[in-house]
């Protein structure tokens, strides 16, 4: 009888191994290798009975829980759904238990329901403060500070609790597993545990997780995959301003991006989400260009600036923040080939203000207008957008949502916009100039030289 083979497999990437080492020879991850269960055969020639015709299930548009906070629900996709999970992460400071607490104490108020509040890092003292100082504190808001999973789930047992939220999975233990909070084995087990337990009583759960250096949730990569729902809440150390993206949602989409501004009494939406990334300048500017640019259904001003300079070397240099290096030096050599505008003896530099990040392709015009401005030092006509991608034969591509679009340009005030000539468009309230290609889109809408 050949002799037993113990396999294991690395928790982040699922790799298979006859060798326990302290490092995953795949994805050289530590610590991550377990023992790889033994799977039972089983008699597949029978149908299962949980197996069910797809058509004949009834099944109902689940009714959303509203946090109160608007930004929020977009970003879910309308709301709290019953039994999902959602995993919020960040950099440590950023406002996500501000962000939660807000939630729970409107969410207990509101529905005139209980709420749970799962600290496992602050003490009753530091949340009842935060509850205070941003006036969320409610009745029916319910605070458990401690470590013990078990015990802290316990208490949905008693009352018909809305929802409840868990900070964080990392400072969590469970007593069906050993080892210290934060471990691999304790993430995980404390993460079923929550999930188990949601989608038991039909309790929408919220859990909030560490960050990396990288950026990256900590814990294995099976974290993410286990939950319904991964937000992302960032922003910069600089800015008073928070960002909310869901990379991950399985009740709704994940373009969306709620936009926060952080204050002494919690965090406000943003209304004017345009006047974020624009400065609203009407004197024109050398290589300047303006679009409206779409995150998910939301439409925002970006300003994108371009510096041109002479150099004497002979690889010209090229920095692009706000728009991806590789997208930038496309472009330039889009101009260069298909406009007949050298681009060879010059450094350039583009930047979208504000800090914004582009990755539609609508950037790729208004890019294309401003490093042409920019290399002619001659402004662009004041009042105009440019929407449009730029394919690499110098042809102008149609945007999506254009109509989203030239309304939110009209309000804010745009008299021009200059777009696709395949573009179908409906809406009425700006002059509207149709253009091909880009050496097209380019000629005569420049104005007086500067010297």
């Amino acid at each position: 009888m050949p002799a037993k083979i113990t396999k294991y497999i690395c928790s982040e990437c699922g790799h298979v191994t006859t060798t326990k080492t302290g490092k995953c020879p795949s994805c050289n991850s530590w610590g991550t290798l377990e023992i790889l269960p033994e799977v039972t055969p089983t008699n597949t020639k029978n149908i299962s009975s949980h197996v069910k015709i797809i058509n004949a299930l009834d099944v109902k548009t689940p009714e959303r829980i509203s946090t109160g906070i608007e930004e929020f629900d977009r970003v879910l996709g309308g709301g709290l759904v019953p039994g999902s999970v959602i995993l919020i992460g960040g950099q440590p400071g950023i406002g996500k238990s501000t962000l939660l607490l807000q939630a729970a104490g409107s969410v207990a108020k509101n529905y005139n329901r209980p709420v749970l509040y799962i600290s496992g890092e602050e003490s009753d003292a530091q949340v009842a403060l935060r509850a205070s100082r941003i006036n969320t504190a409610s009745e029916n808001l319910y605070l458990y500070s401690g470590s013990e999973l078990e015990d802290a789930l316990s208490n949905l047992d008693n009352e018909n609790f809305a929802f409840f939220v868990l900070d964080s999975v990392q400072a969590m233990t469970t007593g069906t597993d050993s080892g210290w909070p934060g471990n691999l084995t304790q993430v995980r087990a404390v993460a079923q545990k929550v999930i188990d337990t949601a989608r038991a009583k039909k309790i929408p759960a919220v859990m909030i997780g560490h960050i990396t250096k990288d950026g990256k949730i900590a814990g294995p990569m099976i974290l993410e995959h286990m939950v319904d729902t991964v937000i992302n809440f960032s922003g910069e150390g600089y800015s008073s301003y928070r960002m909310l993206r869901a990379v991950k949602n399985r009740y709704g989409n994940t373009d969306e991006l709620g936009i926060f501004e952080m204050s002494e009494d919690g965090l406000k939406p943003v209304i004017d989400k345009s006047g974020l990334y624009w400065n609203r300048e009407d004197s024109a500017v050398a290589g300047v260009a303006m679009t409206i640019a779409l995150e998910g259904n939301t439409p925002l001003a970006a300003e994108i600036q371009t510096l041109s300079a002479k150099t004497i070397f002979p690889y010209p240099r090229r920095t692009a923040r706000g728009i991806e290096l590789n997208r930038f030096q496309l472009l330039t050599a889009v101009i260069d080939r298909r406009c007949k505008i050298s681009t060879l003896n010059h450094d350039l530099y583009i930047n979208v203000a504000g800090g914004l990040t582009l990755q539609d392709p609508s950037a790729d015009l208004p890019a294309c207008a401003a490093i042409a401005s920019a290399l002619k030092n001659v402004a662009l006509k004041a009042g105009t957008c440019w929407l449009g991608e730029v394919g690499l034969a110098g042809e102008i591509r149609p945007v999506t949502r254009i109509d989203l679009r030239l309304k939110e340009a009209a309000k804010l005030g745009f008299e021009t916009a200059v777009v696709s000539s395949r573009e179908k468009i409906k809406f009425t309230g700006i002059k509207i100039i149709r253009v091909s290609h880009i050496d097209e889109a380019l000629a005569g809408l420049l104005i007086s030289e500067k010297n």
